[in-house]
């Protein structure tokens, strides 16, 4: 479980700061999209407070006697849903990129026949594959910690059981 551990407090350190940021300084153009900006930042909002319960968790888990907060195991359950769902979402959308990238330049190249500087990333297959692997990478990232977290609070429940006993 030390492991685990490891690898799962960098996991959420690295989401928190990465989605956290993003999320902060994304604010203001999501809600000047209207509905679909609000529940874009409702489900990614999920991965910080995800992350801030896992911390929460591993801190408990380091140290018996600071005591889990009565929210944190409804925050890696509950909140985990929603951040597996945008985990995997952007794996999906990762593996979409890397699989389908002729066809979306493609797309792209008939759709913008003016294409400005952010169309213009979307016509070399290269830069295609490499978006492509970044959605991968923050995919993965999102859905072993989550992963991780749920099955660290199984295991520290099933710890502070048999303590009890």
């Amino acid at each position: 479980m030390k492991t685990a551990l490891k690898v799962a407090s960098a996991l959420t350190w690295f989401n928190l700061v990465w989605w956290g940021l993003g999320l902060v300084q994304s604010v203001p153009g999501l809600f000047r999209m209207g509905p679909g900006g609000t529940l874009c930042l409702v489900l990614l909002s999920s991965v910080p407070l995800h992350c801030y319960a896992g911390l929460q968790l591993h801190r408990s888990i380091r140290n018996s006697a600071v005591k889990l907060s009565s929210q944190a195991p409804v925050g890696i359950r509950f909140v985990g849903l929603a951040a597996q769902l945008c985990g995997l979402a952007l794996i999906f959308v990762g593996l979409v990129l890397l699989g389908y990238a002729k066809e979306i330049i493609s797309v792209v190249k008939e759709q913008h026949t003016q294409p400005d500087e952010m169309v213009k990333l979307f016509t070399d297959t290269k830069n295609v594959h490499a978006f492509g692997g970044f959605f991968l990478f923050l995919g993965l990232c999102i859905s072993v910690c989550v992963f991780l977290n749920i099955r660290l609070l199984r295991w520290y429940y099933l710890v502070k059981q048999s303590d009890v006993s």
